[in-house]
């Protein structure tokens, strides 16, 4: 096997990765991280630091503008219209309100909670936040009496997927009932597309001691992926699998389950047409309130005129960044906080691309040094305008959070997120360290920075100081006490980073990946590796399921922003590096969510 050669383009040496030539299986404890002995591993590197303060004789890559920075700043929404959609939402709400609470009894609340799952599908549920909560009480009360004598495959995973979605674990023994005696699940259900798309998902919350949902993953996709390409199920079924199969709706952000969904159903014979109307309407206001929400947030970013107080290698993502947190939460109360959210994204994306792609060792260093203190370092004087720029823009950001906040009695709430935005800072330093000296970390080391450098606790911090007083400071120090719930979900999102983007750090010289330190640590190929992280990847999702249904001491809105942090990885990352290259599916949602109007 060749080598992998590189050349860090910031600091101008070069390193050869050379795998070993004996190689084999590799096999390591269930754990979240193999761990390996040793540190760092060795490689010779020529080194050559480029010290010339000439930025014009940097290389680094120029980002294209984003075809969608100019495409809302003049957007215009109707108040009025607003209006009459809330005005109609408001006369449906009480009559779903009153069939949730309706009649009691083991078959009503069966039918309650096949409901709940129509509800959370189209997008609906946020309204009826505490007669859900009512209803999956009683129904996980009487789950034992629920089950019994039930053999519909479709309503015992959708009742299995709702009440763990909310909290609440369900054993997954109920699907024995489908296996056979040979221990295979039964083949007389291949062939019930609804009923295995239902056991599909469901599979989806499995932990990682539920090996019965294991095999139903595996018999679920097998089927499906035959029944969706062989003519079997009407078109709009056949597409739904499809979409369920590329991202299942527990991976996927809410608002995009919505869109799919809406349509879908409105094909389904059996639909209600109270639902689907009033999902249109309640879709309709959120496309609204996210357009007003573009326009100031690409008025704002155009006020700030990066292009000229900075060199091209920055990416121009508001549209995306606003994008994204719309996983974290869609619905319109929101609406204030999702611009919060987006400035502060921004600012980590600067901070991101500033340490990445740009800048000198001594001028990440300036900007680390500055930024932990949070005041200008000695050095920073001298440096180049772009670098002051961007360390008075990330404080000015957090300048603004402070205003919005403190009014609501939540100052505690930016300071802790901005401590957290600090280790994000450090890691990037810590990164750029590491490729000055040219030593390739062990995959152990690498993940210790990386984790940081990933931002997924950063993401959460600022999700947590957007979301209300739910976020209150108890929140913030178990954020900070980084428990298994929050190592699991940050292993996860730096894997699946990796992993999407290889190809394109390679392309650009970067050797220092978990894809390469995986490879050399354990002596693997490209191929041999990247299967090895994927199933990292899928052990890590199933340790966030587990812990979501073990930590009850914090509110479920909280343990579900953990959750919406990964989905935001989920769809970045699934299909390719689809937050730096938004072409294909982050396009095409995009479109779907800001473009394209529905039709009511």
């Amino acid at each position: 096997m060749e080598a992998i050669k590189t050349f860090s383009p910031k600091f101008g040496f070069q390193i050869s990765l050379s795998p070993r030539t004996h190689l084999t299986p590799v096999r390591f404890p269930p754990t979240a991280c193999p761990v390996n002995p040793a540190n760092l591993v060795r490689l010779k590197a020529t080194r050559a630091l480029i010290r010339d303060p000439q930025e014009s004789n940097r290389k680094f890559q120029k980002f294209p503008p984003s075809e969608w920075t100019n495409r809302f700043d003049s957007v215009s929404v109707d108040a009025s219209e607003m209006d009459a959609l809330r005005q109609e939402i408001d006369k449906i709400i009480p009559n779903v309100k009153k069939e949730l609470m309706s009649s009691q009894g083991i078959e009503s609340t069966k039918k309650k909670i096949l409901m709940v799952y129509l509800l959370v599908s189209l997008g609906l549920a946020y309204h009826f936040e505490d007669e859900i909560e009512e209803c999956l009480k009683e129904g996980f009360e009487t789950i034992e009496e629920m089950m019994a004598g039930e053999d519909n495959l479709y309503t015992i995973s959708i009742i299995f997927w709702v009440l763990r979605t909310y909290g609440h674990h369900m054993s997954s023994d109920i699907f024995q009932k489908f296996k056979g005696n040979d221990g295979n699940f039964k083949g007389c259900i291949s062939g019930d597309a609804k009923g295995l798309l239902a056991l599909y998902e469901a599979a989806q919350l499995r932990t990682t001691t539920e090996y019965i949902m294991e095999e139903a993953l595996s018999f679920t996709s097998s089927n499906l992926e035959l029944l969706a390409a062989d003519g079997r199920c009407p078109p709009h079924l056949s597409k739904h699998i499809r979409n369920a199969l590329g991202l299942s709706q527990h991976k996927q952000m809410e608002v995009l389950v919505a869109v799919e969904y809406i349509s879908f159903y409105e094909q389904e014979k059996d639909h209600d047409k109270i639902l689907v109307k009033f999902a249109k309407l309640n879709f309709k206001l959120m496309q609204l309130h996210y357009l007003e929400e573009l326009k100031v947030v690409t008025k704002w970013y155009k006020e700030h005129d990066f292009a000229s107080n900075l060199p091209p290698y920055f990416r121009y993502v508001i549209v995306e960044n606003h994008f994204f947190t719309i996983t974290m939460y869609f619905e319109p109360k929101f609406s204030q906080k999702r611009i919060l959210l987006t400035k502060y994204f921004t600012a980590l994306v600067l901070l991101d691309d500033t340490c990445d792609r740009y800048a000198s060792l001594s001028e990440a260093e300036s900007l680390a040094n500055s930024l932990e203190r949070w005041a200008p370092d000695d050095a920073m004087d001298k440096q180049p305008h772009y670098l002051k720029f961007v360390f008075k823009f990330i404080v000015d950001c957090f300048e603004e959070f402070e205003r919005e906040l403190a009014s609501e009695g939540r100052s505690y709430s930016v300071k802790a997120t901005r401590e957290e935005f600090k280790t994000v800072v450090k890691a990037n330093f810590d990164f750029a360290k590491l490729a000055h000296t040219g030593d390739v970390p062990s995959f152990k080391e690498y993940m210790k920075v990386g984790e940081d450098e990933l931002a997924a606790y950063a993401t959460l911090a600022g999700n947590l100081m957007c979301i209300g007083h739910i976020g209150d400071e108890g929140v913030y120090e178990w954020l900070k006490s980084r428990p298994k719930f929050l190592k699991a979900m940050s292993t996860f999102g730096r894997l699946l980073n990796d992993i999407a983007g290889f190809e394109g750090d390679m392309k650009r010289e970067y050797v220092i990946t978990g894809v390469n330190t995986y490879m050399k640590q354990y002596g693997l190929t490209k191929m041999e590796a990247i299967r090895e992280l994927q199933n990292l990847v899928e052990y890590n999702h199933k340790i966030m399921n587990e812990e979501f249904l073990k930590t009850t001491d914090l509110p479920r809105q909280i343990r579900k922003q953990v959750f919406n942090v990964a989905r935001s990885l989920n769809v970045s990352y699934t299909e390719g590096e689809g937050f730096t290259h938004t072409k294909g599916k982050v396009d095409e949602y995009i479109t779907s969510l800001f473009i394209t109007p529905i039709r009511i």
